[in-house]
């Protein structure tokens, strides 16, 4: 698959060029080109016979990077912010909320449903069911498409989602054997029976099981998925320290200017208040290109600064029917139409799930490419972002690999993540799905657009694509 994937960069466009055209364009966009990108079609994507689901609001406690301001908390804590920020902004009576829905991907064993735990913290009735989903970097998108289904299945009428990391403190198991033996001991009823377990103990007993962000199926972490992805699409080291520095350069902007909307403080106990996410760090290429591989050493062109960060935090988002919306005194923010989730091979093609979930999202609303005026895309690593634009703009891929005729092209980089990404903003593996989807609503608001593609990919090999529809302003 490797050496295919290789293959596959003769009818790609050359590195070189490539990185000088994408990053002069994430720079400056001028009026002939936005006017040249504007949509084709302004039809409402609503169908007959079909509810119409909104976002009322979103929110984000700031994401930070592990190991600070959140570390002596626990998920619930971080989730339960991000539920009570979004009940002050919205001012929703928490009895309203028929139905709560959590993505996570490391779980706390103590609070094995955080969802759960943080509504009862955040003052929900115990008469309000919870539920935690996991699917990896898309289980917040999971949540809320399953707060969707509900709603349009008329089980619900407002559904609360969202997603929870706390990568400061993950869990850390014994060894097997030892757990075994602690199991055993437990059941054992003599004291001699407890003493012949005992001295079954050896020293490598006591070795603990550290969590790897790696794959069950192929024992592979992501970042060396990522190296493989970039080496196979010719995306050079040089294009991804770019592409990085675009990404801390976007989302400073945008932090300054007041755009991050979603964002909202948090009090942590025993410290000082949070009110800005702390991974955003433009640099220089100089300096980045100091950085050593992180993952293929010697020669992989992964590093610290071209990667997302290990990160703390929590979302939430406010979904509703139309009508329940309208009829509480809310005006939307947007509708949430068609939405696709994709898996691929866990291996060479594990980070590719932009590429294959856009083409169906379109096609399943009826759009094409010109018709999306914000795209935001989940940014893991910045190799596995442009592995994936030059994987959608290559014929031979779509044929070879898709199924597909013909390339569903690049997404124009003048609307793609203009307020930053995951490189810059962080990445709470559970969390981030809705920061996209509520980010696409802001920026379609700020930038005067209609229809936003949110698209992500997610370990094992999956991904998932959505289409935001403004709502009449």
């Amino acid at each position: 698959m490797s050496s295919m994937l290789t293959h596959a960069v003769r009818n790609l466009p050359a590195s070189s060029a490539w990185a000088a055209r994408t990053f002069a364009r994430s720079l400056s966009c001028s009026p002939q080109l936005q006017a040249s990108a504007q949509p084709k079609s302004k039809k409402s994507l609503a169908k007959s016979g079909v509810k119409n689901i909104v976002v009322v609001e979103g929110v984000r406690i700031p994401f930070l990077q592990s190991g600070t301001s959140y570390a002596d908390l626990m998920p619930h804590d971080l989730a339960r912010a991000a539920l009570q920020g979004l009940l002050n902004r919205t001012s929703v009576p928490r009895d309203v909320v028929d139905y709560i829905v959590y993505g996570t991907v490391i779980q706390e064993v103590k609070t094995s449903n955080v969802a759960r735990e943080a509504a009862l913290g955040a003052g929900f009735s115990d008469k309000t069911p919870a539920h935690t989903v996991t699917m990896a970097c898309i289980s917040s998108n999971q949540a809320m498409t399953t707060g969707v289904g509900m709603i349009a299945a008329g089980q619900c009428d407002v559904v609360v989602a969202g997603g929870v990391e706390l990568m400061s403190d993950v869990p850390i198991r014994h060894s097997r054997k030892m757990r075994k033996t602690m199991l055993t001991l437990n059941r054992a009823k003599t004291l001699g029976q407890k003493l012949s377990l005992i001295s079954k103990i050896r020293p490598d007993y006591f070795a603990p099981e550290l969590p790897a962000v790696a794959e069950f199926s192929t024992s592979e972490t992501m970042g060396h998925s990522a190296d493989r992805l970039a080496a196979a699409f010719c995306v050079s080291r040089q294009e991804q320290d770019e592409y990085a520095l675009r990404s801390h350069s976007l989302a400073k902007k945008a932090q300054d200017e007041g755009l991050l909307l979603d964002v909202v403080p948090f009090k942590v106990p025993g410290k000082d208040t949070v009110t800005k996410d702390n991974g955003i760090r433009p640099s220089s290429l100089e300096q980045m290109g100091k950085l050593k591989p992180a993952f293929v050493k010697p020669y992989g062109t992964v590093t610290a600064a071209n990667s997302s960060f290990l990160t703390d935090g929590a979302s939430a988002i406010l979904l509703m029917s139309e009508e329940k919306a309208l009829a509480m005194g809310y005006k939307p923010k947007a509708y949430l139409r068609d939405f696709v989730y994709v898996s691929q091979d866990p291996k060479d093609q594990l980070l590719l799930g932009p590429t294959y979930a856009t083409p169906k999202v379109l096609e399943k609303a009826g759009l094409t490419m010109a018709d999306i005026d914000v795209f935001e895309f989940h940014e893991a690593f910045a190799g596995q972002i442009l592995a994936n634009l030059k994987a959608m703009d290559s014929d031979w891929f779509a044929q070879n690999y898709m199924g597909r005729k013909a390339k569903v092209g690049a997404p124009p980089l003048e609307k793609f993540n203009n307020w930053g990404g995951s490189l810059s903003l962080g990445h709470p593996f559970g969390a981030t799905g809705c920061r996209l989807v509520i980010t696409a609503a802001h920026r379609l608001k700020k930038e005067g657009g209609q229809y936003g593609l949110v698209a992500a990919c997610a370990a094992g090999g999956q991904g998932h694509a959505m289409i935001v529809e403004l709502y009449p302003q």
